[in-house]
């Protein structure tokens, strides 16, 4: 199955010049989001994940059924004001503004993270979130994998991430698109 022609491409959202890639029409096709699962599970036992993170909000719906199938905490990374316990976080930009990520200090985060998103585009959330993981919880950055359905390499996130030291795999890309 070709990932690819599954997602839905929107010229000129949210602002013109803007190609969004929405993933809804994956989600709406179960053998294509069974396959989106089932490769990250793959990635994810060949990482030797022993747990998962997943960044608010879409890295949910591919984060959990990792952790399900494979039984492993899921351990939510949210927006400011989101989580009822006592949090670390990690302040970053965004195109268009800054923005925090929390976890729980509670959260069982430990050996291998899996951190899982639905896109990399200048790789700012998913560098935050590697790198409030790697701070705030002590775990090095080589036991740290980024997994995201669409990577944009033309915005350049994810070899911003590699140059970090983080581990990244994508499934698709959208070059020069």
């Amino acid at each position: 199955m070709n990932l690819k022609n599954s997602i839905r491409t929107i010229p000129d959202f949210p602002i013109p010049g803007i190609q969004f890639r929405d993933i809804t029409s994956l989600l709406e096709k179960p053998k294509a989001l069974e396959k989106v699962v089932a490769d990250f599970q793959n990635l994810a036992s060949d990482f030797g994940a022993e747990c998962v993170v997943g960044i608010e909000s879409r890295g949910f719906i591919f984060g959990a059924p990792i952790s399900d199938r494979m039984l492993l905490p899921f351990i939510p990374a949210r927006k400011p004001d989101k989580l009822p316990n006592e949090t670390v976080y990690k302040q970053f930009k965004l195109e268009y503004g800054e923005t925090e990520l929390h976890i729980q200090k509670i959260s069982p985060i430990k050996g291998k993270v899996l951190i899982v998103d639905d896109l990399i585009a200048t790789g700012g959330t998913a560098l935050a979130c590697a790198d409030l993981i790697h701070e705030s919880f002590d775990i090095p950055k080589q036991n740290i994998m980024i997994l995201a359905v669409i990577d944009l390499p033309d915005l350049k996130g994810s070899a911003i991430i590699k140059q970090a030291g983080y581990k990244v795999e994508t499934l698709v890309d959208f070059e020069g698109e």
